[in-house]
């Protein structure tokens, strides 16, 4: 039931991030489907009429086998969100969700994925990443992620399509030793995409081998990950739809994302001076009542330059409930009055330790809601 319930967890709030609806007022639907009897039942939860449906397999949402296979230990959890958020807005188009419903990857196993995420060799010719050699050649694709997406078929579900997502190092970290000091090399974009490009043709031939995945389409996107230390995830860089049947890619269309973090670095310009000034007077309005704040910044995401998401983390040094609960009622005014009110905006509060509160306001036409957290 845990398991059940951190996914739902996890797959609302990423829903929630790609405007694509939510899973706020979600709950089993009475179109339970079963097949062979006792032996399967699938169900679908309910969505707000932009989301996806969740498919739901004997009760239990079905987390993919492949999550969190990487080729290289260049993880940053920012970047984990980005993909499978940033997967979910291309593949809305053309997986409608008046048609589909969604479940985490299930066709591609471990071994497969672990198998093509190695370096090509004598041994592994089914490696993607590129063979050792004298000079150190990075690792560039980390991650293939998966996404499915099924239709009723009679009393039961059948795969309609599939998307993947893959993960393209924009930093490589290496060793030359074992536990020796740890090098970095950098990976240009132009480079990234040639690479990703590349890798793409070879998968869609193997994929279509797969007997799953024979006549479907299938998308992939090229997402460009950060480095470690970045505060904000990377952004898909291109994507292309291969139709039903086809083992070609025809064309590459590319994606206008970008994300950023407020107040700004040094030099560094802000992708909206008008996000960035409302968000720089929300963050004057609050520290002018309470001083102690020990940081507020945002990390604010756009497509095709316009603002998609907003999210907030304010440090505190508040310990008691009460002056939590007024901290974040004195917050949800000051958010109402500066902060842009056609867009996702999420708003936490916390200390080094505990989340404390959380504000949020899931799209456009929602009202905010507060949360604040007893502790107990």
């Amino acid at each position: 039931m845990k398991k059940l319930l951190m996914g739902l967890l996890i797959f609302a709030f990423a829903i929630n991030l790609t405007a694509c609806g939510n899973l706020k007022n979600s709950n089993l639907a009475n179109n339970a489907a079963n097949t062979n009897g006792k032996q399967k039942t699938y169900q679908t939860t309910v969505t707000d009429k932009n989301g996806y449906n969740v498919l739901l397999k004997d009760g239990q949402y079905l987390i993919s086998p492949t999550n969190g296979i990487t080729a290289s230990n260049n993880d940053n959890n920012v970047d984990n969100r980005s993909l499978e958020v940033g997967l979910l807005n291309i593949s809305h188009d053309l997986f409608s969700t008046d048609k589909y419903v969604f479940q985490e990857g299930q066709v591609l196993t471990p071994r497969q994925v672990n198998i093509w995420l190695s370096r090509y060799s004598k041994h592994n010719k089914q490696g993607l990443n590129y063979k050792k050699s004298k000079k150190y050649s990075p690792i560039i694709l980390n991650q293939i992620f998966e996404q499915d997406f099924l239709v009723k078929s009679g009393s039961s579900y059948k795969l309609g399509g599939i998307s993947l997502g893959l993960a393209l190092n924009s930093v490589d970290y290496y060793t030359k030793v074992k536990d020796g000091p740890e090098y970095h090399v950098n990976i240009k974009k132009n480079q990234q995409l040639a690479y990703g490009k590349k890798v793409a043709y070879t998968l869609i031939k193997r994929l279509r081998k797969i007997s799953a995945l024979k006549h479907i389409p299938i998308l992939i996107g090229l997402f460009q990950k950060t480095g470690r230390d970045s505060l904000v995830g990377g952004n898909y860089l291109a994507y292309s739809i291969v139709d039903t049947n086809s083992s070609k890619i025809n064309e590459w269309k590319s994606v206008d994302y970008s994300s950023q973090v407020l107040p700004t670095i040094g030099d560094t310009k802000p992708i909206n001076s008008t996000d960035a000034a409302s968000f720089s007077d929300f963050k004057a309005a609050i520290q002018g009542y309470f001083p102690n704040i020990s940081g507020v910044i945002a990390k604010v995401h756009y497509q095709d330059k316009h603002l998609k998401q907003m999210n907030i983390s304010i440090t505190t040094q508040f310990y008691g409930y009460a002056q939590i609960e007024s901290f974040s009622r004195l917050t949800l005014s000051v958010a109402k009055k500066y902060l842009p009110n056609n867009v996702p905006i999420e708003i936490r509060i916390e200390s080094v330790n505990n989340l404390q509160a959380t504000i949020t306001k899931n799209d456009a036409d929602d009202s905010y809601y507060v949360h604040v957290f007893s502790g107990e």
